[in-house]
């Protein structure tokens, strides 16, 4: 398996580097982030979990039973690709009906 087919296994399910963006400036509860971002509350559960267990976020408790979540290092070294990624995407015009597929048969 290739490097960016590994990195690509973490943050390449839909949402996960939208929610990765979203904790680069500050932690964030659960709520802020389904609130910021609009993921269907089931995704946004499942994406955390799965970056927290690959050591991109962490937990953080807080007073009243709830939780915070935060980048570890790892999820910090992804603000470049993040940068880099948004830049493209300013970039790179929107497709169009007009434009043509450049899907293979």
């Amino acid at each position: 398996m290739s490097d960016l087919a590994s990195a690509l296994d973490i943050v390449g399910a839909r949402w996960a580097l939208l929610i990765v963006e979203k904790l680069l400036d500050e932690p964030l509860r659960y709520g802020d982030l389904q609130r910021d971002l609009g993921v269907p509350t089931n995704i946004l559960a499942t994406r955390l979990r799965e970056l927290e267990a690959a050591g991109v976020l962490s937990r953080l408790p807080l007073r009243h039973n709830t939780r915070a979540y935060a980048l570890t290092e790892r999820g910090v070294a992804l603000k470049e690709a993040i940068e880099a990624l948004g830049r493209w995407g300013a970039e790179v015009p929107a497709p169009t009906d007009q434009t043509p597929s450049r899907d293979l048969p």
